[in-house]
């Protein structure tokens, strides 16, 4: 899990080194937070979700027990087609989990400000090397799935699934129903 983690942030490294002049000028900045509540869903990795759960874990207890809450009812809300903020944005518009964020949110920027009539702008060649980092980060993940954060988090909160997933075993069989049902992507098919 180590090495994996060493390589997964060598893929963001290098995504951001790769794009580092295409995002100059960028409007983005700290605080703006249309992206975790307007533009779209959060994918991640079974082996983000599990870096994300290490940083849960690092939190307050009361803290946990707000942000399981909050996963429960945002699942409730997608099943709905609603959307709805990121659970990690906080009231400040600050991430709980910046520095362990996702690529999905690491590769969003724009080039204006936004807003409901203005969605994010985005380069293209940015665009292009994220879909390039998505796949070099489902080929490292290969024994794991690509979904939502909600969904991928839960997923790993089940002890089957998380004792599958831990040992480096691959039985896509014991979630199939519920990956079907939340267009779950398995890693492996995709690199």
């Amino acid at each position: 899990m180590k090495e994996k983690t060493t390589q997964l942030k060598d893929i963001y490294d290098a995504f951001d080194a790769d794009t580092r002049d295409l995002v100059k000028g960028r409007a983005c900045t700290r605080g703006c937070s249309f992206c975790c509540r307007e533009a779209g869903s959060i994918d991640i990795t079974t082996l983000e979700g599990m870096i994300i759960r290490k940083a849960m874990e690092k939190m307050p207890k009361s803290r946990q027990k707000t942000l399981t809450k909050a996963f429960r009812s945002e699942i409730k809300q997608r099943e709905a087609g609603n959307a709805v903020p990121c659970p990690f944005l906080m009231k400040n518009n600050a991430c709980m989990i910046y520095e362990e964020r996702p690529f999905s949110c690491r590769r969003i920027y724009s080039a204006h400000v936004c807003d409901r009539d203005a969605p994010p702008a985005v380069n293209r060649q940015v665009m292009e090397r994220a879909h390039q980092a998505i796949a070099a980060l489902q080929q490292l993940d290969n024994t794991g799935y690509s979904g939502h954060l909600s969904y991928i988090l839960y997923m790993l909160s089940v002890p089957a699934f998380l004792k599958t997933y831990t040992a480096g075993e691959f039985k896509p069989e014991e979630i199939m129903e519920f990956g079907k049902a939340h267009r779950i992507v398995i890693n492996r098919t995709r690199s």
